[in-house]
This record gives structure tokens, C-alpha cells and sequence, in this order.
């Protein structure tokens, strides 16, 4: 794995990340007010596990990952 860095002022270098950041700051960031530290971390966990198996994705058709995964093994057969 290389690290490489963006320059600054160019979030277009790494789009994938930067719309990341930009879904978690709308959907925890700014709609919730934390009181520790080990509460924000608690949150971002619960959120993390949430978008990756619940939460509908525009890019899957507003399916969640799970829900997609589900259509792709009855549709293709796969395991």
C-alpha cells in the first residue's frame, strides 16, 4: 500500500473519500451534539456498521448493502 497525498484545495483528487467525508458529516456531525469523545466514537461505530449493511446507497440502486448483495446472489447465482 502507498501513501500518497492529495494537493491542497484539490478534493477532486480523491473523490471517493472526500464524499465520504462529506456523508458523515451531514448524517453525524451535524445533526448530533457529543458530549465525550468516547460518545463521537461510540456514534461513528453504530454509523460505520449502519451505512456499510443498512443504510440504501444511491450507487445500488437504493438498495443497502446487504439488500444488494441478496439480489445479486438470487439474480446471478452467486456465492
Amino acid at each position: 500500500m502507498m501513501i500518497d497525498f492529495i494537493e491542497p484545495g484539490c478534493p477532486y483528487q480523491n473523490a471517493y473519500i472526500e464524499r465520504c467525508n462529506r456523508t458523515y458529516r451531514k448524517e453525524v456531525l451535524d445533526m448530533h451534539l457529543f458530549s465525550t469523545l468516547a460518545q463521537l466514537r461510540w456514534y461513528t461505530e453504530e454509523w460505520i456498521s449502519i451505512y456499510n449493511t443498512e443504510r440504501p446507497h444511491e450507487s445500488l440502486n437504493r438498495l443497502s448493502p446487504v439488500d444488494y448483495r441478496l439480489k445479486a446472489h438470487s439474480t446471478y447465482g452467486l456465492c
